[in-house]
């Protein structure tokens, strides 16, 4: 369940506010820091290992980078993310003109570092192991 029951328990107990008024780091944070364990996930498809981004591309808003690393401690490559649509009834939305994943040779993924920066500037990073995030 990778916490999801935790995650949604947490979201749960935040003040009642719509999505559409998530759209900076105070609001953003509390989620992020619930769903932490969600925040990527890796998966084995067609000969290749896919690392998925869909937890930080649905509250992307309050996020100026995300920065991810393959078997290494240091998230040097940028994720590329489309901006908040602040205004609108679903501000974050995921990208429907790319996939949110990135795809590497297939059983290379061991560990991901991902570094989040939130828009008043404090970097957030974990390290995951591929064991803790895989996809079923």
């Amino acid at each position: 369940m990778r916490q999801t029951l935790f995650a949604s328990l947490a979201v749960a107990a935040l003040p009642a506010a719509s999505h559409a008024q998530m759209t900076d780091a105070s609001t953003i944070r509390p989620i992020l820091e619930a769903t932490k364990a969600n925040w990527i996930g890796v998966r084995r498809w067609d000969g290749q290992d896919l690392v998925y981004f869909t937890q930080l591309e649905t509250w992307k808003c309050g996020l100026t980078s995300i920065r991810y690393g393959i078997n290494t401690d240091t998230a040097t490559k940028r994720y590329a993310f489309k901006a908040c649509k602040e205004g609108e009834a679903a501000p974050s939305p995921v990208a429907t003109d790319r996939l949110p994943y990135v795809a590497f040779g297939l059983d290379t993924v061991e560990t991901i570092v991902i570094t989040i920066t939130y828009d008043d500037g404090q970097d957030v990073t974990e390290i995951f192991d591929r064991s803790d995030v895989e996809i079923p």
